[in-house]
């Protein structure tokens, strides 16, 4: 798993940069991720902030997570309370790791926490990720009571093959199962796919697709594959037991994607996501839009921000001095770093062109604004949006994104 960044010290306890208080937020909702870093396997492209049993000595950090996430949703109460930034959660979102490796109980304790010390907005989304095979039916319906509006299901795949290079342990047969029960329990439900597994064609990728969407999700998001140093399957590639993913093969897998969901009736509103009407991620468009979010848990990260600074801060990765931090009264926050006008732009930049509604022209420095028509005749821009004053991403241009922020970037 990847180190933490550097950065600037936190107070000890927690507290935010005064001049927050004086300074407009950057937009109205406030999102809370909370992370939850357990796993039963580790998969062997992840480099997430995860820990199985084995690596915990027994796994007894789960028996007293809720309590110790519940202890920083208290600070952040505090912390955003004492510059005015305190307000009720519009989402809430469950990552990890797998957050179905703790009861239900555990994880409707957390989302009491945010009900009772930030308030949650009418009609708030609250979203956990789960493994297929990490629930049952009566652990979804006992979510849908406390208050979750919604699950994600990491898919990745409905080919045992690709499943097994993944090292992903569950029956592709118990996807459609998992999404019934769901369903009855009155969840919306997304399902999380991968392509450009080694070994996996692009008959294999039809498969998978198609098989996610005979399902009738509401949401489908699809990620191409990247190997990351450091990862058993990082490992494999290095020593040549495995193929780095292929790009073109990528390219043709994306486009499959857009085509079969489009097709179902699924649009796309950022460059790996599909939704029915109605039913995008409004917790990651909150990310995307450069909102604001308090990340609690080991190794989450936060932003806070205004129209022209942020500051964005990370906590420690492991969950023992994660928990030993908070129970002392402190903050689990490791660094931080404030981001001026420059930053802001660029990042908002960075986030908002991956969006279908794009970002508007005036938006994009001086050097930027003169290379939109460059993008448009090279087929990575809409032309139409662009006449109207916004930049949004073709197809094509879906498939050079980093290519064109660089470009709309200097």
């Amino acid at each position: 798993m990847p180190a933490l960044p550097d950065g600037e010290p936190v107070p000890s306890d927690g507290s935010l940069p005064e001049w927050l208080a004086d300074a407009p937020p950057a937009a109205e909702s406030l999102g809370l991720y909370l992370h939850v870093p357990f796993c039963r396997v580790r998969c062997g492209y992840c480099d997430f902030t995860t820990y199985t049993a084995a690596e915990l000595g027994g796994g007894g950090d789960r028996a007293t997570y809720a309590a110790a996430a519940s202890a920083e949703v208290a600070l952040a109460a505090r912390a955003l309370g004492a510059v005015g930034r305190a307000r009720p959660v519009g989402t809430v979102f469950l990552g990890g790791g797998t957050p179905t490796m703790l009861p239900p109980g555990d994880l409707a304790r957390m989302l009491l926490a945010v009900r009772d010390e930030l308030g949650l907005e009418p009609g708030a989304e609250v979203t956990t990720e789960a493994n297929p095979d990490s629930v049952d039916a009566a652990g979804l319906e006992a979510l849908a009571a406390a208050g979750f509006t919604r699950v994600s299901f990491g898919m990745q795949s409905a080919v045992p093959h690709v499943l097994a290079t993944l090292d992903r342990t569950h029956d592709p047969e118990r996807v459609p199962q998992v999404v019934g029960w769901a369903r009855d329990a009155g969840l919306a439900v997304s399902l999380d796919l991968i392509y450009g597994t080694p070994g996996e064609s692009v008959e294999d990728w039809r498969r998978s697709v198609e098989a996610a969407l005979e399902t009738g999700v509401d949401h489908l998001s699809a990620y191409a594959l990247v190997v990351e140093e450091g990862t058993r399957m990082g490992a494999l590639v290095r020593r040549g037991f495995l193929d780095a993913p292929d790009p073109d093969d990528q390219a043709t897998k994306y486009e499959l994607v857009d085509e079969l969901a489009s097709a179902a009736g699924l649009a796309w509103y950022e460059v790996s996501n599909w939704a029915r009407p109605g039913a995008a991620c409004r917790h990651n468009e909150a990310y995307w839009r450069s909102a604001d979010w308090w990340g609690v848990g080991p190794g989450a990260h936060s932003h806070v921000g205004a129209p022209d600074a942020a500051v964005r801060w990370w906590n420690v990765k492991h969950p023992r001095p994660y928990a030993e931090r908070l129970a002392e009264g402190g903050t689990p926050a490791a660094g931080r770093e404030v981001l001026g006008a420059d930053d802001v732009r660029l990042e908002r930049v960075l986030l908002g062109a991956r969006m279908a509604d794009g970002l508007p022209v005036s938006a994009l420095s001086a050097a930027g604004r003169e290379a939109v028509a460059g993008l448009v005749a090279d087929g990575l821009v809409a032309g139409r949006d662009a006449v109207r004053g916004r930049v949004v991403l073709t197809r094509r241009g879906r498939l050079l994104a980093d290519a064109v922020v660089r470009a709309l970037t200097d």
